[in-house]
């Protein structure tokens, strides 16, 4: 996963694992997609939720049966993994499965979880918390870097804007990109509208494919996607998940515009 001009880093997947066959049948789909492209294709999915607004909402299958089922899809397909881990305990098993070890946004401040994560030096994707400064990113890359770990991507998820909402301000890809590690960005995540459904987050779908493309056009190394065959039937996140047929044309539009900007 070396970072060029010609790679571009491409993170997709369900938001949670909902069931081993659903889970692989999205990533063979992923990969006969991908594989004509000059990208670096990284399967997601959450074996476990941790950080759901409502006791009732899907979580996900938990840490062992999860990383059973991203193990299967590894070996079978031959795809690198990420997932997030939620606590220190996570991480003996995570790292045994995982290509890119994911800290949470809402817990990019953990200290302690941070380093234990680094420590295996595996690739760690940190998404920036929705109340963190671009600026204030360099401190999260600062406790990675002191183990001696440097693969690192920086992962911009959107900002508070009042109540139940979230904002990109596109100057933080540029201000990220200074601190030499690629900036992913996380298109879905930044369209939520967080708890807006009685619990629930809701979101709009329907800007994913311009912010995708904008993202792009401003240099971002990378994009990150939670995709669903059926969106409107998602466990988790389903306001906000791409629509999985619709990848490809998405995908082609990222290389023109890419190639435009390498041209300069």
């Amino acid at each position: 996963m070396k970072k060029n001009k010609n790679n571009f880093i491409f993170i997709a997947g369900p938001c949670v694992i909902e069931g081993k066959r659903k889970v692989f049948e999205i990533a063979k789909y992923l990969k006969e997609i991908i594989s004509s492209y000059s990208i670096n294709f990284i399967f997601k999915a959450s074996f476990y939720k941790a950080n759901r607004t409502s006791l009732k909402s899907f979580r996900g299958p938990g840490l062992k049966k999860g990383l059973k089922i991203l193990a299967y899809v590894k070996e079978k397909l031959g795809l690198k993994i990420l997932s997030d881990v939620h606590c220190q305990n996570d991480i003996k098993e995570a790292e045994k499965v995982l290509d890119v070890i994911q800290i949470p946004a809402f817990l990019s401040r953990q200290t302690d979880l941070i380093i234990k994560a680094a420590k295996t030096f595996k690739f760690i994707n940190v998404k920036k918390a929705q109340f963190m400064s671009p600026y204030d990113i360099k401190y999260v890359i600062e406790k990675i870097t002191s183990t001696g770990n440097k693969k690192i991507f920086i992962t911009e998820r959107g900002s508070c804007f009042g109540y139940n909402n979230l904002i990109v301000d596109f100057r933080s890809f540029l201000i990220m990109k200074k601190f030499g590690y690629p900036v992913i960005f996380d298109v879905t995540h930044s369209l939520q509208k967080p708890s807006l459904e009685k619990g629930v987050s809701g979101g709009d779908r329907e800007f994913i494919y311009p912010l995708s493309l904008a993202g792009v056009g401003c240099g971002v190394d990378g994009i990150f996607l939670e995709v669903h065959p059926n969106p409107q039937k998602a466990l988790s996140d389903r306001a906000t998940s791409f629509p999985l047929k619709d990848i490809g044309k998405l995908i082609e539009k990222i290389i023109k515009i890419r190639e435009v900007r390498n041209e300069d």
